[in-house]
């Protein structure tokens, strides 16, 4: 393993908004300190997290080590498929049953934090030393550290290398620095050589796409006001993707319409129809397993004169501890454990993305997979084109990848031009924010 691992930012992975906690405050802020030691007594803790079944089985075997190590706490798992998991934990956390250790997303640390449903972590010693302070500070809300980084990712191009193959059209010498237009040049070029139903290029459609986006234009996509990034900057993004389509690099609006919320088995990069496909980097391995197909890392395409410093490292999912747990000192053990363990880390492995901390990662190169050890190399390539990371989303836009999606479908199929569709989309998240 290279001496520059250490510094890299290590990689990760439409849900329901939290209107069951509007209103309700969820903790007491000033409520008298907790026990500082752990107990000697029995302890039981509640732990929380979604995802499928190999999830399951890996976190319940640091659940028994855990426990082999501190045989007085009793750690009970509650697991679901994720739009289940929001659900129940808003109703949870709204009647004061919240579990002691939550599986925390970005997109929802803003509304728990706000509603002072999460405990500071430094306050109760959870160690986050690991980790770049970039990716570590990707974990505050209002200057407190309510959640820890369980692992990071970066948005990469994937592109289906044996389709090129078969279509006689190479990547381009390019690729490690093509712009937007460049991408959609080569994408229709592929769709052309390819049989119908197969497509070059796909558009951006994440909250993570739209940020690196905005990020190329020298803007932000939030600010501690709200939304902050411009009209004209977002109406760029709509006519984008609306010119990848009308150019026929990606699939029309139809097709978009019909795949954007397939399982991944199913979507057309999972079954060979498109050749080039945005999205996190580490699932590179998800993707080349359920296609059968060999795949590469390539940078998105850039805006022409842009911004060279775009690039962040997004945590992939966090672990945070209720501000209601009877057991915080002990909650705060079993997410050090998590996060530090180095016998935790190689039964974990990359399940949930390269680990964010650097120690975990050493403790486990050695075990990952060539795709996984591709993942570290692309991300230590792209470092150079990091800057700071920004600010989390906010409380009230938890549901913005839904509404990135209405307003590029809305665009598609052309029931909306793209200036208008950007003006919407601002007021309508601006609005949701303040009423939050």
């Amino acid at each position: 393993m290279n001496s520059h691992l250490k510094r890299v930012v290590a990689i990760g992975g439409a849900a329901l908004l939290l209107a069951s906690l509007a209103g309700c405050g969820t903790a007491n802020r000033n409520a008298a300190p907790g026990p500082t030691e752990l107990s000697d007594e029995p302890v039981t803790l509640r732990m929380a997290w979604w995802g499928g079944d190999g999830r399951h089985e890996r976190t319940q075997q640091v659940i028994d080590l855990f426990e082999e190590k501190y045989p007085n706490i009793t750690v009970e798992p509650e697991f679901s498929d994720w739009a289940g998991y929001w659900e129940k934990l808003a109703t949870s956390t709204a009647g004061k049953n919240s579990p002691d250790v939550i599986q925390m997303d970005q997109l929802y640390l803003a509304s728990y934090g706000a509603r002072g449903a999460l405990a500071d972590l430094n306050e109760l010693g959870v160690d986050t030393s690991g980790m770049e302070p970039s990716v570590r500070d990707m974990g505050l809300y209002d200057d407190t550290l309510y959640a820890a980084p369980i692992s990071t990712s970066i948005t990469a191009m994937l592109v289906n290398s044996d389709l090129l193959d078969q279509v006689g059209v190479p990547v381009p010498d390019n690729a490690d620095s093509w712009t937007w237009d460049e991408y959609s040049d080569w994408g229709a070029a592929v769709t052309a050589a390819s049989p119908p139903g197969t497509y070059g290029a796909s558009i951006p459609f994440t909250e993570y796409q739209l940020q690196l986006f905005v990020r190329q234009h020298g803007e932000e996509l939030f600010d501690s006001e709200g939304v902050a990034v411009s009209p004209q900057v977002l109406e760029e993004f709509f006519q984008n993707s609306l010119d990848l389509v009308e150019a026929g690099a990606a699939a029309p609006a139809s097709v978009w319409a019909e795949t954007a919320g397939l399982p991944l088995d199913q979507t057309p990069m999972a079954v060979g129809t498109v050749a080039s496909f945005p999205n996190t980097a580490t699932l590179i391995s998800a993707y080349s397993g359920a296609s059968g197909a060999n795949l590469e890392l390539l940078p998105l395409p850039a805006t022409e004169d842009g911004v060279e410093d775009f690039e962040y490292a997004k945590p992939g999912m966090y672990w945070s501890i209720s501000s209601q747990s009877e057991h915080p000192i002990e909650a705060a053990a079993l997410v050090n454990f998590f996060l530090n363990d180095e016998e935790a880390a190689k039964i974990l492995g990359a399940e949930r993305g390269l680990p964010a901390n650097a120690d975990a990662l050493d403790a486990i190169y050695d075990q990952l997979t060539p795709q996984e050890q591709a993942v570290v190399a692309y991300t230590e390539s792209r470092q150079p084109f990091f800057g700071d990371a920004p600010d989390i989303v906010p409380n009230g836009a938890s549901n913005i990848q839904e509404i990135i999606q209405r307003y590029q479908q809305e665009v598609l199929f052309g029931q909306t031009t793209p200036a208008d569709a950007a003006k919407n989309m601002i007021a309508e998240l601006q609005q949701s924010i303040d009423a939050a």
